[in-house]
């Protein structure tokens, strides 16, 4: 039934809430498992003109952190599962999880609804609302218990 499940994660508790159910569904239905972080690019996103060279290293150090960072999340939230393929990309979060679900045929989308908030929130908007009202395939969010 999903052949291919998309996590986008940003390491939040709410990623790793989510991961249980990812988990659980990619056993079930042997699926495949993009795990994907999307790396926020502030100068995509706002159009503002920042230096190329100190920005290309910039998120070239990033990108190189950040695929240690999901290749530890993989490991510590997502035993067990056969496939996973792990992907750092860089843009606006919700254009990058919505290109991924077309380019991967995506069967369903699985994201935690606590990632960002206060301003940061206000600042870069909710990736998981934009996500969900542009459904090409099922989306299942996941929120934290409360009490964390």
């Amino acid at each position: 039934m999903f052949k291919n499940i998309l996590f986008p994660t940003d390491f939040s508790e709410g990623s790793a809430a989510a991961a249980a159910y990812v988990k659980d569904l990619a056993v079930k239905y042997d699926s495949r498992v993009h795990l994907v972080h999307v790396i926020y690019d502030v100068a995509k996103a706002s159009g503002w003109y920042v230096p190329s060279i100190d920005m290309e290293k910039f998120y070239d150090e990033l990108r190189e952190s950040t695929r240690a960072e999901i290749k530890k999340f993989a490991e510590e939230n997502l035993g067990g599962v056969k496939d996973v393929e792990t992907e750092v990309t860089t843009g606006v979060p919700a254009d990058g999880i919505l290109e991924l679900v077309k380019d991967k045929e995506i069967d369903l989308v699985v994201m935690g609804t606590h990632g960002r908030g206060g301003i940061n929130r206000v600042i870069f908007g909710s990736t998981v609302s934009r996500v969900v009202r542009q459904p090409t395939c099922p989306v299942l969010t996941v929120r934290m218990k409360s009490g964390k």
